[in-house]
Parts: C-alpha cells; structure tokens; sequence
C-alpha cells in the first residue's frame, strides 16, 4: 500500500517527462505490477512506469504521437520475451560489483535529486511537513513494526494537511486524475515496414535499459532478502508485462529500485506484495482518486527522500580507500555519467567497459624469467595468461641465435587461453627447431594440454 502511494507522483512525474496523459504512466504501473507478480522472476520487487524509460519515450511521442508508443511499448516486450527465451539474463553477472555500487548510489543521488524539484517556491511549511514524514518513517519503528511507518506518515501528514487546511502542494496538482479502468486498445498503428522502422531502434534501445535496469535491480533485492532469483524468468515476465501494457493504453516499463526498496523494508517479500501494490494502486485511481489528489507532495517527498537514504551504499565510501584504484575509479566513473546524464545505462554500459580495460591490463601481466642451469641448459619460466593480449611480449622474450642447445619452456605458474597462445608457442618452438636446437614445453596444466594438443605446436600455423 506504501509502493502504491509511491507510485503515484512518479507515475505522473514520468508520464509528463514522455509528453503523455498522466494516466498513461499511472495504468502503466498498475498493469506492469499485477503482470509481473505473477510472471516475474524476483518475488517482492516492483515494475511500473520508470525516468529512465521515460527519457527514451520523449523523440518519439514528439515526431509521431502517443499510438507510435503504444506500438513500440508492445515491440518492446516482444523483444524481451526474445531474449528472455535465449536465456540472455545470465549475463548480468558479468556486471562487476563496483558497476552496480555505482548503480546504486548514483539511482540514489538521482532519486534525493528529484526531489529537490519540489521545494521550489515553497517557505518553511514545506520543510516541516517533509522533516515530520522523515520523524515518523525513523522514529515509528522503535515502537511498532506492525504497520509500515511510510504508510502511517503519508497518512498523519495528509490528516493534518487536509484537516487545518494547509495550503501545499498536492499530488492533484502534479496532472489530473480520472476515475476509469484501463481498456482494450489497439494502436492506431499500420504495421508497415516503414513504420516498423520507426519504432524499432526505440523499441530496442527500451527493451535493452528496461532489462539492464531490471536484472540490476533484481540482484539488489536479492542481497537485500537473502535470496535467489530466476532471471531469465523475470526477462520474459518483462517482456509479457509491456506487451499487455502496449493493448491497454500503457508505456514501457521496467523495475523500479526506488519503489522495490520501499517494498523490502516494509516487509514484502512474496509475490503477493507486489500484486497488493499494483491493486491497491487502481483502486486508488478508481474509487479514492479525490483523496489522492489531495495527498500533499512533501509526505511523497519525504518517502522517497528515506528511499534515496536507505538505497545509497554508505559503506562504500569508506571502502574507497580500501579497494584496489582500479575498481574505485569504475565506481566514481559510473556514479559521475549516471548523474551527469540522468541516464542508468550510460553509466553502466561505461563502468563494464573500464571495467574489462581495467581487468585487461592486469592479465596482461605476463613475466617471463630465464636461468641458465649446470648442465648447459636454459629454462625459460613464464607467469601469467598467455591469450592474444600477451603474446607479443611472450616472443620478444626469446634469445634464439644466442641461447645453447637444449632449451626448456616452463608454463607451470601460467594459462595458455587461446588459439594465438598456441600459435605463439608454435613459432617460438619452430624457431628453436629451424636453429638445430632442442626444445622442451613443460609445466601445462590440463586445460592449457588440452588446448595444444587439439590444435598442436608442431608449425607456427599448428599443422
């Protein structure tokens, strides 16, 4: 009931950012919610109409109209349906933890930055009513955990608001808000190549920020209950919620970190919380819509600046110092283009690609040592990965016309990855050959045998 509330001013917020109907992002809550309590892969979090789907919507309503969004929102899901049945979803763990601290905070920063919005203008009654939401939300759990304190604060300070007749901003002041259900509606849309050309690159790049900020999201939940969750479930459950989003007059959506946060630490944690919320929320608009336009903005302001609190990653701060340059500077990175563009993916997308430069360079520590021994022989070790990264200075390493005769290549403290690894061993060896000198390669590990022997080192070409 709290995430309902929530939902709201966000719904409206995002529905004006896209440049539609209020109600457009309010039934695309509701119906993405109850589409994704049931089909979703992560039990307890919550999807509905998001900022940063919303900042992609904005060309297309402009050039084409709200039909050309019914339709991509439909194209959208059927893309993700895609991906979730080629089992993509397992690649978020290929998003280091330094990217999703980044994540988390800069969602944080940009959620505490919204806000902000909301007091200009505004004198000293604003500040008070929003310090006494935050006094109840902290305070209220000392005594009681039985209802959730948001709740009761959005319901104390709306008591008081609408009781002395306090003159703030409301929620019915942020757009209009009609009592109807959502309906059937096929776009106003000729599926033609060339229209399908038109949605098509919003439609990817939707399904694509939709799923990144899902499965993020979805990973946070998961370290904050303790528990798993099935991705690749959860990419389709999204995909099947935008699709019925697009027939009923709804726009692409995606999970909702701010939101999910609320959920978790007001006790949800089954799939039922989230199919309260998506309800709760329609019936909201439908039977207490004249009560909700007069909810005053700085309860709303206050939750969602508790969300921003409790959503930032505080101890990262002091683990700054503590971990390696390399993942510090990822997560400022991300936390810094996040910020500065209001745009999640931008600033992951940049935090995983240092991220591979960064792991790149620290592979591509290869040292290779010689010693000559009693007997006349040199025996070469080499420590690190050997891949196509490192083979350039894995040959320079060789003194073929001055080294004896009998010569031993030791890979017992390194990896050989790949077919240009094979390749440079077969060129040092072949050379060494030509030279009339014998030479030994010693120390493979099973996987490294195995790779050799399947393509061979007899030739530089492995024939």
């Amino acid at each position: 009931m709290t995430v309902a509330f929530a939902l709201i001013p966000e719904a409206i917020a995002f529905s004006i950012v896209a440049g539609v109907n209020p109600m457009v992002g309010l039934y695309t809550s509701f119906i993405i919610a109850v589409m994704i309590s049931f089909f979703g892969g992560r039990p307890a979090m919550i999807s509905a109409a998001t900022g940063a789907m919303a900042l992609l919507m904005v060309g297309l309503v402009k050039a084409h109209g709200v039909e050309f969004l019914f339709a991509a929102t439909v194209l959208t899901g059927i893309i993700q349906v895609i991906v979730g049945y080629l089992k993509l979803g397992r690649f978020i763990s290929f998003v280091p933890h330094s990217v999703m601290t980044g994540f988390v905070n800069a969602l944080a920063i940009l959620i505490f930055m919204s806000q902000l919005t909301h007091f200009v203008g505004q004198g000293w009654i604003m500040y008070s009513l929003v310090a006494l939401t935050l006094l109840i939300i902290y305070i209220l759990p000392r005594f009681t955990r039985a209802v959730p304190s948001a709740l009761v604060a959005i319901i104390v300070v709306s008591a008081i608001t609408i009781s002395l007749k306090i003159g703030v901003p409301t929620v019915g002041d942020m757009g209009n808000i009609i009592s109807a259900f959502p309906v059937f509606h096929l776009p106003d849309f000729i599926p033609t190549l060339d229209n399908l050309m038109i949605i098509l690159p919003y439609s990817i790049s939707l399904a694509l920020v939709g799923l990144l900020e899902s499965l993020l999201t979805a990973t946070i939940v998961d370290d904050m209950t303790d528990t798993s969750s099935d991705k690749n479930r959860e990419v389709k459950g999204q995909g099947l919620a935008n699709v019925v989003t697009g027939f009923f007059g709804g726009m692409a959506g995606c999970a909702m970190i701010g939101q999910s946060v609320i959920n978790v630490k007001s006790g949800g944690r089954t799939r039922l919380s989230t199919f309260v919320a998506g309800t709760f929320l329609l019936f909201l608009i439908i039977v207490l819509s004249s009560v909700v336009k007069e909810i005053p903005m700085a309860a709303l302001v206050g939750v969602m600046i508790m969300v921003s609190i409790g959503t930032f990653d505080w101890s990262s701060l002091v683990q700054l110092k503590k971990i390696p340059f390399g993942d510090a500077l990822v997560m400022i990175v991300t936390v810094s283009i996040v910020v500065i563009t209001h745009d999640l993916s931008y600033g992951v997308m940049a935090g995983v690609l240092l991220s591979a430069l960064i792991f790149a360079a620290r592979i591509s520590n290869l040292r290779v040592s010689s010693r000559l021994e009693k007997d006349g022989k040199k025996i070469y070790s080499v420590s690190g990965q050997l891949f196509f990264g490192t083979t350039s200075h894995f040959a320079e390493k060789f003194e073929f016309f001055d080294d004896p005769d009998h010569i031993v290549i030791d890979f017992n403290h390194s990896h050989v990855w790949d077919h240009s690894a094979v390749n440079a061993i077969a060129k040092a060896v072949a050379k060494y050959r030509q030279l009339d000198k014998h030479v030994e390669v010693v120390g493979l590990n099973e996987e490294s045998k195995r790779i050799i022997d399947k393509i061979g080192i007899e030739s530089p070409g492995g024939h």
